[in-house]
């Protein structure tokens, strides 16, 4: 796929994974819209990279059709990528878990990641062509002390992208999962005060941490996979810390 001129949206654009995409991605001349729930800082990256930011929560089907309308008006309805690279995490040992931390975080790594794809595709299948990039991790092959809700909605989305790359073939979509390990996420700790969870804005902009990825890294993966030609394309890639024990 050419960039340069490709629309391309971005969910959980605001930091990370997300910014450092759609960053790389405006530097090649693609247009890129980005979302995210935190308006405020979600407006910041935007107007800084000159990209259209959206805020919605794609864990409800009215913010979903929302971000479709601006891609409607704003592109003419028109789309070439969705990165799928909105998620939450809760950890907590197997005697703690809860049924409300599997709600939360199953409706937007799971139910969201799904809807929002289920849209992109209406577009793909009309245009008989598409990217559909979405942020996995090791721990859907690979679970964790502390991982049970996280890890099990990680594998929930690894076997999803794996059903939608045998739907969607046939019809020029192209459907990559991307597995980073350790990275330097805003994820909540059971040790932070405010644990659980209770809205976006509590959750804090780490600073890069030297044996863990950074959403830098991931990007470079994204453009390399966009980049390949049209004829072929990569089903799924593991992106490993060098060292993470360092």
């Amino acid at each position: 796929m050419q960039i340069k001129g490709s629309k391309i949206l971005i969910t959980g654009g605001s930091s990370g994974v997300g910014k450092a995409t759609a960053t790389l991605l405006r530097s090649l001349d693609a247009d890129v819209m980005i979302v995210g729930k935190d308006k405020d800082k979600l407006e910041k990256v935007g107007n800084a990279i000159g990209a259209i930011s959206v805020a919605a929560d794609i864990s409800e089907q009215e913010s979903i059709d929302r971000i479709f309308e601006v891609i409607k008006h704003q592109w003419d309805g028109k789309l070439n990528c969705l990165v799928n690279n909105a998620a939450v995490g809760e950890f907590c040992k197997l005697e703690e878990v809860t049924l409300e931390a599997f709600e939360r975080v199953f409706r937007v790594n799971v139910f969201g990641t799904a809807m929002i794809t289920q849209k992109a595709v209406e577009i793909f299948r009309k245009q008989q062509s598409g990217n559909i990039i979405t942020i996995g991790g090791s721990a859907a092959v690979d679970g964790f002390p502390t991982g049970t809700v996280y890890a099990a909605s990680k594998a929930a989305v690894r076997n999803m992208t794996q059903t939608w790359r045998k739907e969607l073939r046939g019809s020029n979509i192209r459907v990559t999962l991307i597995n980073p390990s350790e990275m330097t996420t805003g994820f909540p700790s059971p040790q932070d005060s405010n644990y659980p969870p209770q809205g976006v804005k509590n959750r804090p902009e780490r600073p890069s941490e030297p044996t863990k990825l950074r959403g830098e890294e991931v990007a470079h993966l994204i453009r390399s996979i966009l980049e390949v030609d049209d004829r072929g394309f990569v089903p799924e890639l593991n992106l490993w810390a060098t060292n993470p024990s360092n």
